[in-house]
């Protein structure tokens, strides 16, 4: 009898224990799929097939299981060990291994009633209702001849003041061949004057090395990145009666494709505002180590930039930009007392996915502060994305086939309390109207992993302390301590793979007001 007991309760146990770890699309799959993958993968948008349920992502199981492993989608490149940005959109090692472990189970959809509801994606802005909507006057053919092009154009602002941004949101008419695009304001009129001196709308791109240098870089696009939305007072200002400028880089296709694209402008009416500055390292002058900038046939070559900072400033974003010879990207930078402060690294540079990068914090750079950036290039047969076979001889231009060493660098210059700033994420899937009072918000998922989302609401601006209290009401994780937020809604993700399993307390105190929520971690 007592064999027979023991046989059964180990049958209870083994089913208990596969029960607990399957691994459903309801529960585990489509928060991660709605999270980081469906902004792209949905219909209208630049994927190729859109992940908007159990059925359209099921069908892609193996291919999504296959991406993942491998790190190619969701498309982040740079080094989340190196240094954290805002919107990252890569995967964790148990994301990836819930997602492997649902695709080898056989892909069990769940209880439907646990599945969160897909985001509501805005169709004409991810940011709100813009102030000012500038679009292109015509729209321009691109020839279907499988030859990516690099194009401006340039769209009056019509403005009759000054006026301070916090958002530039570029809006691609055509998702299928816009590539990326860099925009400036132009406010002398030579971008114009180049315009209309050709017959068709827009002109080429062969200004010249110094062409846009002299003029203010505002945001861009990438596929696929979420706008960047200035707080804190923080603000670009276009000035009046300028133009803004556009490159334009349209993919090949090997059909005729037209695109017509517009800009939504949100203004900032703050008076008390900070102006987000820009310094551009080039290969030029004394700026690279071991210049000049040329890159013979059946060579490898890193190439190694420096910047000294002439007074304190506080970094606000990084845009490493190349073209398809180059390999990787890092940068850092080393304080006159010999601090070493990293700033991005991309190991697996891929010409497809690149954009600006915004820091979670303010970073704060002392005068007399080098920056170093070293980027490597592979003109060789070895590079399957070498654009010339077999290699030739490459140096400076804005074609694809050549190469640039382009990186903005975004900062403001520095005021006391900049390191206490903290960004939260951009999110399209918040709450449209905001508590009025502060308020914690529940943990998701309960139980967690390695793995937690919170979000919390500010009543007004004010100054935040998060930590996280075993039972006994020890400290075990300070995640933010009097840290600055303006009032709204605010999203967090964080890694708790360093506490054990078992019952913890999230603990939110803003001035005298201290809320919590339990945590309970089971792996």
């Amino acid at each position: 009898m007592k064999i027979r007991i023991t046989l059964f309760l180990c049958f209870l146990f083994a089913t208990q224990l596969v029960k607990s770890q399957t691994v459903t699309y309801s529960e585990h799959i489509a928060p991660i799929i709605y999270n980081h993958c469906t902004n792209c993968h949905r219909t209208g948008e630049i994927a190729p097939f859109p992940l908007t349920n159990y059925t359209e992502v099921a069908g892609w199981a193996s291919t999504i299981q296959y991406v993942t492993d491998i790190g190619y989608m969701p498309p982040w490149k740079p080094d989340p060990a190196y240094r954290r940005f805002r919107n990252e959109t890569f995967l964790s090692t148990e994301q990836k291994q819930q997602i492997a472990d649902w695709v080898n189970q056989g892909l069990p959809q769940g209880n439907p009633a646990l599945e969160p509801p897909l985001p509501v994606f805005p169709t004409g802005s991810q940011v709100g209702v813009p102030d000012l909507v500038l679009s292109f006057a015509e729209s321009h053919l691109h020839q279907g001849n499988n030859i990516d092009e690099y194009r401006y154009f340039v769209i009056p602002t019509g403005l009759t003041e000054d006026k301070n941004i916090r958002s530039m949101e570029f809006r691609p008419g055509n998702k299928n061949i816009v590539h990326h695009t860099l925009i400036w304001e132009d406010t002398t009129g030579a971008a114009a004057a180049s315009d209309a001196a050709t017959p068709e709308y827009g002109y080429n791109g062969e200004e010249g090395v110094g062409a846009n240098l002299n003029q203010q870089q505002l945001p861009g696009f990438v596929p696929g990145a979420a706008p960047i939305v200035f707080s804190n007072g923080i603000t670009q200002t276009i000035h009046a009666g300028a133009d803004l400028k556009l490159q334009m880089h349209y993919a090949p296709t090997s059909a005729d494709e037209t695109d017509s694209s517009s800009i939504n402008i949100f203004f900032e009416d703050a008076a008390n505002t900070r102006p987000l500055l820009t310094y551009i390292m080039l290969p030029f002058g004394n700026t690279l180590v071991n210049g000049p900038f040329i890159m013979p046939a059946n060579q490898v070559k890193e190439f190694h930039g420096v910047f000294t900072v002439p007074f304190d400033v506080s970094l606000f974003s990084i845009a490493p930009h190349s073209h398809k010879l180059a390999q990787h990207w890092k940068v850092y930078a080393v304080e006159t007392d010999g601090d070493t402060i990293p700033l991005i690294n991309i190991r697996d540079w891929d010409f497809n996915w690149q954009g600006a990068y915004q820091f979670q914090q303010l970073i704060k750079l002392t005068a007399g502060t080098v920056i170093h950036a070293f980027c490597e290039y592979d003109n060789t047969t070895n590079n399957i994305y070498n654009p010339n076979n077999p290699p030739q001889f490459v140096t400076w231009g804005e074609g694809t086939a050549d190469e640039m060493f382009y990186l903005p660098i975004s900062f403001l210059l520095y005021q006391q309390g900049d390191e206490n700033i903290v960004f939260e994420d951009n999110t399209v899937n918040v709450p449209t109207i905001y508590q009025t009072s502060d308020k914690l918000y529940p943990i998701n998922p309960t139980p967690s992993g390695d793995n937690i989302r919170f979000g919390f609401t500010i009543g007004n601006s004010g100054n935040v302390n998060l930590k996280i209290y075993s039972l006994d009401g020890k400290i075990v994780k300070q995640i933010e301590n009097n840290s600055y937020h303006l009032p709204g809604y605010h999203v967090k993700d964080l890694n708790v793979s360093d506490l054990s399993s078992g019952v913890y307390f999230l603990e939110m105190l803003k001035g005298n007001n201290r809320q919590t929520q339990k945590i309970v971690i089971a792996r």
